[in-house]
Order: C-alpha cells, then structure tokens, then sequence
C-alpha cells in the first residue's frame, strides 16, 4: 500500500486479514467490504489487552462475516 507521497506504508492487520488488494473482478462492492471489514478488525486489535480471546473471536467473526458478504456482491 502507498500513501499519497507515494511512499510504501505497511498494511494493517485488518487489511492483511481480509487481503484487500485481491480483487480479480474489479467489483467496487467488495473493495468497500474488504475495507470497512479492515477497519472493524484493526478498532478491535487495539482492544487485545483487554481480552485477547474475546477480540480473536470477533477478528474471525469479521472476516466470516466478509467471506459471505463477497460471495454475495459476486453472485
């Protein structure tokens, strides 16, 4: 990922997790579910030191969640 500089900036946990830059169908559905699943994955890996299990299972929920909702955009 790069920024505006057109500096390469690492992507986020979230962003990793959901890969948001793989999109062979070019769909603008699924490039906005990919990122706002990124955004919900990376506010709850700030939450990680209060309860790790906790945060882990609504990680995976998010990216189940996504799974299906892509799945649908592409249908």
């Amino acid at each position: 990922m790069s920024d505006n500089s057109g500096a390469v900036t690492p992507n986020t946990v979230g962003e990793l997790r959901v890969r948001t830059t793989f999109n062979p169908s070019a769909n603008g559905d699924v490039d906005v579910i990919k990122q706002r699943t990124a955004e919900l994955i990376n506010l709850c890996d700030h939450l990680k030191p209060k309860d790790p299990r906790l945060v882990a299972l609504a990680q995976r929920a998010y990216e189940e969640a996504a799974m299906w909702a892509v799945k649908a955009a592409t249908a």
